[in-house]
């Protein structure tokens, strides 16, 4: 049995899916676990799910609500009973900040806390903790936990919801193919929520992080080793993970790209090209090549310049040139494997006429340009909006891919390739970064900067040809 029809047959009953919504939304709410959970992300794929099944709305509606609600009662009865003993545990003992945070919010707003809490990402598992250990009166408590769930069940099920009903009629997607379109969906979102994970756990404080350091303290050489790849006193464990997995990916991937489909595309190629054959609108392939332009050689350019320009206007040249070196690195890196494997495409327009398939320098020089961006910025981040930067760039990175499908100049497998390889230079990247200790690039102006790329990006979409 393929992993499609193992998914298939796992698709969870009506029943079950509602438990699923509820416990997501009850663990969304957990003190400290919230953080760490991708809630919005679950419950948005859960909640499609359920407008798939045409379940009646008001039953994945009870069951965000019902769970909301027992999760921020978890988290009260926790503060309310064990007040002395939270500060002494973990996570709080190694992050009293997460404490302090949800203090200020609850002594600036009061009562009102509990309300708003719910709606700001960063003290949304905390506040109801909070609320416990100061004694808030477990019925004003109710009250705003009651009330705050009624307006969160909605605003998140909703969304997921109408895009489970509608989106096969929006892009009328053949029965044959609800199967493997859902076996991509859940692909990416078990790659996102599995990268989030391990990227928190091999942070200082991350438990992979710590169990590496416990298991190096017992032996002199690794012991030397780890000590000096360290910078301001934490070894880069995330980024040398990442290299290591990312290395060995593309070389077993390309491994098979080779043995199995060098001259031609392997069978999972043709399922995904017959999928964005059937799913093609001349609105899905207009937006397929203005991201194919903004995904060039002029494209990237006109992205970094700004950024670019302020790095040297601030007198960042180390931050510009590891950019550079990385993007100059996956381009010559690309030039490289497609006239090594000259694997044919699945089309050629007249402006890929001497270009190769694999692997798809799109996808990679995305991976590198997004992927950076979204390492530079979490550093200046708090901790807990830094995975919001690198689901941006992952959010950025899946458009620029799956465009390359949509005109169809690519295999799904040349992306996987061009993703993979990316990663790799990305993990160089960072590894010679943090190789020293370097100061701080804020405060910079993230969003004048942002509009400034988006701008000169539309530009060259719309007023300069593919190249």
């Amino acid at each position: 049995m393929d992993l499609a029809s193992l998914l298939g047959q796992l698709t969870p009953s009506p029943g079950m899916l509602l438990l699923i919504i509820a416990i997501i939304a009850m663990l969304e709410s957990l003190a400290v676990v919230g953080v760490l959970v991708p809630g919005v992300l679950l419950i948005t794929a859960a909640a499609s799910m359920a407008g798939h099944q045409e379940l009646a709305l008001p039953a994945p509606l009870l069951a965000a609500f019902l769970g909301a609600v027992a999760g921020d009662s978890a988290s009260f009865v926790l503060g309310y009973t064990q007040r002395e003993r939270v500060t002494r545990c973990w996570p709080f003992s190694r992050h009293p900040e997460f404490l302090a945070r949800g203090a200020r919010f609850f002594q600036r707003q009061g009562v009102p806390s509990v309300f708003l809490g719910r709606f700001v990402g960063p003290v949304r598992p905390i506040v109801p903790l909070i609320a416990g250990m100061l004694h808030m009166p477990p019925r004003t408590f109710l009250w705003a936990n009651l009330a705050s769930a009624a307006l969160w069940a909605p605003a998140f099920v909703l969304p997921g919801y109408l895009l489970g009903r509608t989106w096969d009629q929006l892009i009328e997607v053949p029965p044959a193919f609800h199967q493997p379109l859902a076996l991509l969906a859940v692909i990416l979102l078990v790659l996102v929520v599995t990268f989030s994970w391990l990227r928190h756990h091999a942070s200082r404080n991350g438990r992979a992080y710590r169990l590496c350091a416990g298991l190096v303290r017992r032996q002199p050489l690794l012991r030397g080793l780890w000590l000096r790849q360290s910078s301001d006193g934490e070894v880069p464990l995330g980024s040398l993970l990442l290299l290591i997995l990312a290395l060995g990916g593309v070389s077993g991937w390309t491994l098979h790209v080779m043995q199995h489909g060098l001259q031609g595309p392997l069978p999972i190629d043709r399922q995904v090209q017959m999928l964005f054959e059937a799913i093609a609108t001349p609105t899905l392939t207009l937006a397929g090549q203005g991201l194919a332009r903004a995904g060039d050689l002029l494209g990237v350019v006109a992205l970094a310049l700004p950024w670019a320009a302020w790095l040297l206007w601030r007198r960042r040249l180390d931050a510009l040139w590891h950019i550079i070196t990385g993007l100059l690195g996956i381009s010559m890196l690309n030039v490289l494997g497609k006239a090594m494997f000259a694997r044919p495409r699945p089309d050629t327009p007249a402006h890929l006429a001497d270009s190769f398939s694999y692997p798809s320098a799109h996808t990679s020089g995305a991976v590198v340009l997004f992927g950076l961006a979204a390492a530079f910025a979490a550093r200046e981040l708090a901790p807990a909006w830094r995975h919001w930067a690198y689901w941006a760039a992952t959010l950025a990175v899946t458009l620029m891919a799956l465009s390359r499908l949509m005109i169809g100049v690519h295999w799904f497998s040349d992306l996987v390739g061009g993703a993979l390889l990316g990663l790799v230079v990305c993990a160089l990247v960072q590894l010679s970064w943090q190789a020293r200790a370097r100061p701080a690039l804020a405060p910079c102006p993230w969003l004048r900067l942002a509009i400034a790329s988006l701008g000169l990006a539309a530009a060259r979409i719309a007023w300069l040809p593919p190249i």
